[in-house]
């Protein structure tokens, strides 16, 4: 039995992510703290490749109180769209020839953001489902987990800026206690 995070069968409207058959555990621990990090509150992964079974829960970073807003599930039948509800939007994450580079992409609102394997693409069967296509600019592809960060990152920033999202102060912005957040540079009076 899994003892951490929650998982249910609720549908969700997004946002969302969904990784497609991950080959490692640490990439879905650390999706699940971007999830988390960046106002996502549902996670699906597909596939055989990773059994919590023998584990029982997640790695430790992904117990820790603070990621339990994230709704994670996995779905062995390679179904993960059953998680949400018919509204969303699904973009898939991939390198393609006619994906819009996400410098200029318009994150939906109720977007449902697809990865593939660390060893692959996202299945053409799954690809189908998508009705929204975005690559990031980078010089070499990114790890899965990197990825998940760099594209919730700009979905949050994108909100901020359009004013769909408040920027706030670092002491309001923090979930978690990490003690005094004074910073103090030589030189710099702060204003």
């Amino acid at each position: 039995m899994l003892r951490s995070g929650k998982v249910d069968r609720n549908l969700s409207a997004g946002p969302g992510l969904i990784l497609v058959d991950p080959k490692y555990l640490h990439n879905i621990a650390a999706a699940i703290r971007a999830a988390s990090c960046f106002d996502v509150t549902r996670l699906v992964w597909t596939g055989a490749r990773i059994d919590l079974s023998p584990l029982e829960r997640l790695p430790r970073e992904e117990r820790m109180k603070g990621y339990k807003d994230v709704v994670w599930s996995h779905d062995r039948f390679d179904k993960p769209f059953r998680y949400f509800l018919p509204s969303i939007t699904p973009v898939c994450v991939e390198l393609l020839e006619k994906s819009e580079p996400l410098t200029t992409f318009e994150h939906p609102e109720n977007a449902v953001y697809v990865f593939g394997p660390e060893d692959g693409g996202v299945p053409q069967v799954i690809r189908r489902l998508c009705h929204r296509f975005v690559h990031i600019q980078a010089n070499h592809c990114l790890n899965l987990a990197a990825a998940v960060n760099v594209v919730l990152h700009d979905r949050k920033a994108k909100l901020q800026l359009s004013g769909k999202a408040p920027i706030l102060p670092t002491g309001e912005m923090l979930k978690e206690n990490r003690g005094p957040m004074e910073i103090s540079f030589p030189g710099w009076d702060g204003k």
